[in-house]
């Protein structure tokens, strides 16, 4: 079968990833299938809870669990594969299906860079300027950031997967990783690929360090806000927050980083698979947990689901501010006096959930 390039001799490629642990592939396949098992379920639950309780139809919801079934798709695209080359003795995959694996492999990933960006802003907005937020967070800008990050993702993915296979392959075809990666793929063709190097390496620089630097921007902004926050316990529920979802910004643009900004895929080795172990099955595994739905208190669905919440007669003439779980001790109504935004955003924090 011939690949993408009519120079292509190379029909098949063999995932010689984890090939060299012998008896213990089988203590991989189980660890594996469990993690695998265990993000599925974490998955669909978050998604289900969402789309079947009102009170969690707000926009950071609607993106949890957009990013919730992207990572499921993201680890349905590695891990099935990679449990049955565990138990199988040959890892063969053939040149389209190591393409198509290359191409859902980064769309998911690139999306899910994105989406990650996206709820930063989310929070930006929520505690920042929370007396406009759903007058800032629409249904409209919500679904529009979601669909942006999906259609720039997978644009970049195409883009990257299409440069990749364009090049001829007439050599060896022992890839060395448990999956196609652009890196170990690479390596294995048989002309300069300085170019396509380079061309990668700008592409990895906008899908990881764009976001990753508008997030640090947004939290420079959040911190500022929390600052202001008048009392000890708002603070540290704040920063509490804030921690929570830095811990899946940092391991998921760190070991990205770790692997894709280099320009060189021959600074590529067996190391790099314990560090794609990390965002391939950990990332996803650390994401549900991080953004567990701890609802404690109730509250209302927003314009998110399409369905405005009921309002009182004072909230007539304008949204209502009940976005937030826990978003219930400050309901402003028209004649009531202002409320100050540090003090809102402690109510908000302390009662969101963790």
């Amino acid at each position: 079968m011939q690949g993408f390039n009519t120079t292509v001799v190379v029909t098949h490629f063999v995932l010689v990833g984890f090939s060299s642990l012998g008896e213990l592939q089988l203590l991989l396949f189980a660890i594996f299938l469990l993690l695998y098992l265990t993000i599925l379920v974490a998955n669909v639950t978050i998604m289900a809870v969402i789309r079947f309780s009102q009170t969690l139809h707000s926009p950071m919801y609607g993106f949890l669990f957009i990013l919730s079934f992207s990572e499921s798709c993201y680890t349905l695209v590695i891990i099935p594969q990679l449990l049955a080359h565990l138990l199988s003795a040959t890892k063969t995959i053939s040149f389209v299906a190591c393409a198509t694996q290359l191409f859902f492999f980064l769309g998911f990933a690139c999306t899910n860079c994105f989406l990650i960006a996206v709820m930063g802003y989310d929070r930006y907005v929520a505690i920042c300027h929370p007396l406009r937020y759903t007058l800032i967070m629409n249904k409209r800008l919500g679904l529009g950031l979601v669909s942006l990050s999906g259609v720039t993702g997978f644009f970049i993915a195409l883009v990257a997967t299409n440069l990749i296979c364009d090049m001829p392959f007439c050599g060896p075809n022992k890839v060395n990783h448990y999956f196609c990666d652009m890196a170990p793929v690479i390596k294995l063709a048989c002309t300069d690929t300085r170019v396509i190097e380079l061309a990668l390496f700008s592409l990895s620089i906008l899908v990881i360090m764009v976001p990753f630097l508008l997030i640090l921007i947004s939290y420079g902004f959040i911190v500022s806000t929390i600052l202001k926050i008048p009392s000890a316990e708002g603070k540290r529920k704040a920063f509490a927050t804030c921690a929570s979802h830095l811990t899946v910004v940092f391991v998921h643009y760190g070991c990205a980083s770790i692997i894709y900004l280099r320009p060189k895929s021959k600074s590529a080795s067996d190391k790099d698979q314990l560090v794609a172990v990390s965002y391939t099955v950990v990332t996803p595994l650390l994401n549900p947990l991080v953004y567990s739905l701890r609802n404690q208190e109730e509250s209302r669905p927003t314009a998110w689901a399409g369905k405005p919440a009921p309002v009182r007669d004072s909230f007539a003439e304008q949204p209502s501010s009940a976005m937030f779980p826990g978003d219930r001790s400050y309901r402003l109504g028209l004649g009531a006096s202002p409320c100050n935004e540090a003090s809102r955003c402690e109510a908000i924090l302390c009662n969101a959930p963790g």
